[in-house]
């Protein structure tokens, strides 16, 4: 679940913004073309509403229109823009504005690139801040990092091996890991919320999404450290924890990772460092819902906060 976003007061918005940049974003003003911080930006980074901080686009999805102004084949999420007609100029056109703060961003126009879905939104970079990906993580957006990943050449992984505090905590100390961030998958039903996950009816499991470097570690390595911060033979349970959101997994998103974790799990089981059969389901990754904020990172924020997890001193 995203993070609130909160439009600050008119007071506090013409002390803070640039007149540029409240003229764009609260007056439906337009900055002058190839005049303005980003048409010409090229690095990696997401776009967030200058107003609020709301993540609005990223630079994956960025490309050279010719028209002077930063311009995108879609939002970085669909929710997070908001459409109106636009017939100032006496013609018709569609407006964009940020969805939280209602900042006037620009407009979207038809004529984008055909293999992106043809659209092409023409923003102002006075009502955007670049992130950089090198500052995603420490400024707030770290669970945008995994869209770079494919492009970085780093991997995904997607671990449940009960309340994912604890195996997040462990997970994110790992040689290797770029980034972790929690959340819900395995289940059936869309944007699950934590009080409809700790039901146990929705068929989703508590699980953790790692970003990781190939270069510095390896889906195997992973793996079997996976097996050793949980107990992998109790079904839907976790210490106290009870119920089928607790369940042992691992979604594997290729044949490649599949193959890898049906190896380990074998050689968990014939080491015989548990006693009972490894219960770990392996399954199809399917949607990853991202958790409410309170729950990423949670035993940093509160650290000494309840977990059954840590790290056997066992071999493989």
């Amino acid at each position: 679940m995203s993070q609130e976003y909160k439009k600050p007061s008119d007071a506090e918005l013409k002390k803070r913004l640039t007149p540029s940049q409240y003229n764009c974003t609260q007056e439906d003003g337009t900055e002058p073309p190839f005049q303005n911080a980003y048409w010409d930006n090229k690095a990696d980074g997401i776009y967030v509403d200058i107003v609020t901080g709301e993540p609005l686009f990223s630079s994956l999805d960025k490309y050279d229109s010719g028209s002077g102004w930063p311009s995108f084949t879609r939002p970085i999420e669909d929710q997070r823009v908001a459409f109106k007609v636009d017939r100032k100029l006496g013609v018709e056109r569609t407006e964009v504005r940020s969805k939280a703060g209602d900042s006037h961003l620009g407009h979207v126009f038809d004529d984008g690139p055909r293999d992106a879905g043809g659209k092409r939104y023409c923003m102002n970079s006075a009502a955007l801040n670049f992130i950089p990906i090198e500052k995603m993580k420490e400024k707030g957006y770290g669970r945008f990092i995994y869209l770079f990943a494919p492009k970085k050449g780093w991997q995904v992984a997607t671990l449940a091996g009960g309340c994912f505090w604890g195996v997040e905590e462990l997970l994110q100390k790992e040689p290797g890991v770029i980034e972790t961030q929690v959340g819900y998958t395995g289940g059936s039903i869309k944007n699950p919320t934590y009080n409809d996950v700790k039901t146990g009816t929705t068929g989703h499991a508590e699980a953790v999404q790692i970003v990781f470097d190939p270069k510095k570690t390896s889906y195997e390595n992973l793996l079997v450290f996976f097996f050793k911060l949980h107990d992998p033979t109790t079904l839907n349970q976790q210490g106290n924890d009870k119920g089928t959101q607790y369940r042992s997994a691992i979604f594997y998103s290729s044949e490649e990772q599949k193959q890898i974790a049906e190896k380990v799990k074998e050689r968990v089981n014939k080491s015989g460092a548990w006693k009972k059969p490894v219960v770990t389901q392996i399954i199809k990754a399917d949607t990853f819902w991202s958790a409410e904020e309170y729950h990423q990172d949670y035993l940093i924020k509160n650290p000494g906060g309840y977990t059954c997890h840590f790290v056997r001193d066992v071999k493989f």
